[in-house]
């Protein structure tokens, strides 16, 4: 289930690789504390998930006289009125090649709506509180697009598919990833179709960020959520005096997301009312605030998502006809996580990645009778029901690398796991599941030191590196 959500600021190409960077500079130029205490622990962050050489921090008017080396990045704290400008515009002057990312902190939010002019003047800017991996996203944007020294953590390969937190290797997992760049590239309505829990906003997200439409606003709802009675309302707006208690005048959702997209989850849910009133702003894009007398023209894409065969519902005259033909103008469809059983072991092991990464802990393992057990299940709440499994096991557990018995598995959704597969393709199956498990416990007890890892396995140094190199294994991932 969605919630509305706007993002502000030039949100980031979610499918950014890593990079290493030199030296960071933050300036504090706003005396103020900051309320939610995340521009406090600016430095520990960016030194964990960046692996910065060289992070100064400084409390300024105007660019420091002397650093140890010249920033690729700066992270400012701006103050109101002019000093920000004029700071600003002396740290271009003398870092020309630095990205400047300002984070926005207490009595700037009044101010975002108008977008003051020092929001003009830097590379991006993110309002506090903010999200860790929010900021991690627009730093790494802002370093590829400058073009500055940082160099990227390994190499992209063509034959692997991970869009941010899409993971996955299968053929038919691939096959609709390929989808997400054409989709991009036009303003045509898309449906998402998939079962619960397959990620379908994430791919929303993917096809937005990857669009001309990436610096918008990205507003998910759910229609399921939204009362048949305040569709109108919260889809249109309305003006002043429009009924009783319309004291003010409110935007809608899509004048929210004017300019960028617009997703619409569960569309299924929506009543036969509020099916009439989407389909009328789908064939021209106008639509009309609840009690205005003109009618406003949006540029706003639709994503519509389901996790039902709409046309069945079509058939059964539960759907009009009209607006599934609307929706359906293009169409990505997610599989299921049952028909990719080979990226359960690739999803467990981003997910142990993850937990470690955002608890700033060690990063456990998974053994390979735990793997066995877990691509024996049938998934009915597919990747985010295993995401669910993968954290219990983490919580409630103290051991080093997950066993069989850590894994809670409900008994009536396991099936074999090779059932029907010919004996060929099973045995390639297996072993390539066995030594991307082995690998990723070998490195994670010897914390991605290679050498050390090649002693513990009897393997050459260089042949280890090859087998990493085989299964995209990044040691330095492995380091805490």
């Amino acid at each position: 289930m969605m919630e509305t959500e706007i993002w502000r600021g030039r949100l980031p190409n979610s499918a950014v690789p890593s990079y290493k960077v030199q030296s960071v500079l933050i300036l504090n130029q706003n005396s103020a504390p900051c309320l939610a205490n995340k521009c406090d622990a600016l430095t520990g962050f960016l030194q964990k998930s960046l692996d910065v050489k060289c992070i100064q921090e400084q409390s300024a008017s105007r660019p420091p006289d002397k650093l140890l080396s010249a920033p690729d990045l700066i992270l400012l704290r701006p103050s109101i009125g002019e000093a920000a400008q004029g700071l600003i515009q002396s740290c271009k002057e003398k870092w020309g090649r630095a990205s400047i990312l300002a984070v926005l902190c207490a009595r700037w939010d009044r101010l975002l709506e108008d977008l003051p002019l020092v929001l003009t003047q830097v590379d991006d800017f993110l309002p506090c509180p903010f999200h860790e991996s929010e900021l991690l996203l627009r730093v790494r944007r802002l370093l590829q697009s400058k073009g500055t020294t940082a160099i990227s953590s390994e190499k992209s390969r063509t034959n692997k598919a991970h869009f941010g937190a899409l993971v996955g290797e299968s053929e038919s997992f691939v096959r609709a990833i390929k989808n997400i760049p054409p989709l991009a590239q036009c303003d045509a309505t898309v449906l998402v179709c998939g079962e619960t829990g397959t990620g379908k906003e994430l791919f929303a997200r993917a096809i937005h960020y990857h669009s001309a439409r990436q610096s918008k606003p990205f507003i998910p709802v759910n229609c399921a959520a939204l009362p048949d009675h305040l569709f109108e309302n919260e889809l249109f707006g309305h003006v002043k005096g429009a009924f009783t208690d319309a004291t003010s005048s409110e935007k809608g959702l899509i004048a929210e997301a004017e300019g960028g997209t617009l997703i619409l989850d569960e569309v299924d849910a929506l009543s036969p009312a509020a099916q009439a009133k989407l389909l009328r702003f789908l064939q021209n894009g106008e639509y009309r605030p609840l009690g205005s007398s003109r009618s406003v023209t949006a540029n706003v894409r639709i994503i519509a998502a389901t996790n039902t065969d709409l046309f069945d519902r079509v058939k059964a005259k539960m759907f009009r006809e009209d607006l599934y033909y609307r929706l359906n103008a293009l169409t990505v469809c997610i599989p299921p996580l049952r028909e990719r059983t080979e990226d359960i072991v690739h999803l467990s092991n981003h997910f142990l990645t993850q937990y470690a990464r955002e608890r700033n802990a060690e990063r456990r393992g998974i053994s390979s009778d735990a793997l066995h057990k877990l691509m024996g299940y049938a998934w009915p709440g597919n990747v985010r029901e295993l995401e669910g499994v993968i954290l219990r096991g983490l919580v409630l557990t103290t051991c080093a690398t997950l066993q069989p018995e850590d894994i809670n598995l409900p008994q009536e959704h396991s099936r074999p796991t090779q059932e029907n597969k010919l004996l060929r393709h099973a045995k390639t199956s297996m072993i390539h599941n066995f030594e991307l498990s082995y690998l990723t416990n070998l490195l994670a007890t010897n914390r991605g030191n290679i050498t050390h890892a090649a002693m513990a396995a009897g393997k050459q140094r260089s042949t280890l590196q090859r087998l990493l190199r085989k299964y995209s294994l990044d040691p330095k991932s492995f380091r805490v």
